[in-house]
């Protein structure tokens, strides 16, 4: 894995090993980039599930203002400190080690520009994150939610009640990128 723009171009990034995590495929995030890349500079960006912080430092790397990056594995978390070592983005990262909830809850105390939830595939973490952020008033009119998933039928159908719309969808083999605004 690498960061694919900005000041850390080019820079190999670790992963983490095991079956814990499963890092987005360069293909997605660059995608996911090109979708929002009007959008990053200067943004307020949190990556919720960040595993090796592969999103959060590259959003970091195209210019946003500072990137949270939130993950409760201790082991994702030393992965996550030597790769922002590694791209020299210290000064735009914000590194928690917590659960989501905890995050969303009470360490965020601004408007959120982009959100990216990618949680482990099999759980309820999208639809309770989705209510935490609506619930906590963490975004406006103007942020995006980016989903990614392999589940999209049933996300959907999970998110289906709340005041949010679906402003882009894609699919990259097995993964599935949601892209939502709230009313």
């Amino acid at each position: 894995m690498r960061i694919i723009s900005g000041k850390a171009r080019g820079t190999k990034i670790n992963t983490i090993e095991g079956q814990e995590t499963r890092p987005t495929l360069d293909r997605v995030k660059e995608s996911v980039f090109n979708i929002i890349q009007n959008e990053i500079k200067e943004s307020t960006f949190v990556d919720l599930f960040a595993g090796s912080g592969a999103i959060g430092l590259e959003a970091a790397s195209r210019g946003a203002k500072k990137a949270i990056l939130c993950e409760k594995s201790k082991q994702a978390i030393t992965v996550i400190k030597k790769n922002i070592e590694k791209t020299h983005l210290e000064d735009n990262i914000e590194l928690y080690q917590l659960d989501y909830k905890e995050l969303l809850e009470s360490k965020l105390k601004e408007k959120i520009d982009i959100i990216y939830i990618d949680p482990p595939y099999k759980t309820d973490y999208i639809k309770k994150s989705i209510e935490i952020i609506l619930k906590q008033n963490l975004v406006n009119k103007q942020s995006k939610i980016i989903i990614e998933t392999d589940e999209e039928e049933r996300i959907l159908k999970e998110i289906q009640e709340m005041p949010i719309q679906i402003i882009d969808k894609r699919k990259y083999g097995r993964a599935k990128i949601i892209i939502l605004r709230i009313f």
